[in-house]
């Protein structure tokens, strides 16, 4: 269920998308300023627009439509981050082996975050209508998941500090998963403004 419902998303978010271009002019300008007012309460609200704005047509003003937007992007940079992740170790011709310890370990995160923003972008199509006990209890849910997918990123970055890692792969490793954790804060944000709604 968890795998239909994000294809769906993902179905319904990239068609609208590349559809949207012939007539991106005034009509789709009302949706455009709704997701620039709610990147407002992100921690990154111009990474935000820059991430959301392409789905306006899909999102339509709608902030439980936008949270789980947000999720969906959210999924798809972090398993791109994995995978650059791994493609690094794999390509490293000499790396020690605390440099492989560390990225495995970030695979592994970045692998868990993966899982726990999935099941959030599920949670959202177990809702139901607000107000009511189910809504409260799957928004909760999704809530844990993705501060729980945020400390999975973190974790990852805390796992080079320390270690001697190459200069050059710890400084392309910490792009690209500061840039997940980045995204991942900002889709948190708007879920917990949905919370706050409610």
């Amino acid at each position: 269920m968890e795998r239909v419902l994000l294809a769906a998303v993902f179905l319904t978010l990239f068609s609208t998308c590349a559809g949207a271009g012939a007539g991106a002019g005034a009509a789709l300008h009302p949706d455009v300023d709704f997701i620039r007012t709610s990147c407002r309460s992100t921690r990154y609200p111009a990474l935000c627009e820059h991430s959301l704005t392409g789905f306006a047509g899909a999102v339509r003003r709608n902030p439980r439509q936008l949270a789980q937007t947000a999720l969906a992007v959210t999924i798809y940079r972090a398993r791109s981050a994995s995978t650059f992740v791994g493609h690094l170790m794999d390509g490293a011709r000499k790396i020690r082996s605390r440099e492989a310890g560390a990225v495995r370990d970030c695979i592994e995160n970045v692998s868990d975050s993966v899982d726990r923003l999935r099941r959030s972008v599920a949670e959202f199509g177990r809702m139901g209508k607000p107000g009511t006990p189910s809504f409260a209890w799957h928004l909760s849910n999704v809530q844990t998941w993705v501060s729980a997918a945020l400390t999975d990123e973190t974790t990852c970055l805390d796992g080079f500090s320390g270690t001697n890692v190459d200069a050059a792969m710890k400084t392309a490793i910490r792009r690209k998963i500061v840039g997940l954790a980045q995204e991942t804060s900002n889709a948190l944000a708007l879920v917990n403004r949905i919370a706050a709604r409610h």
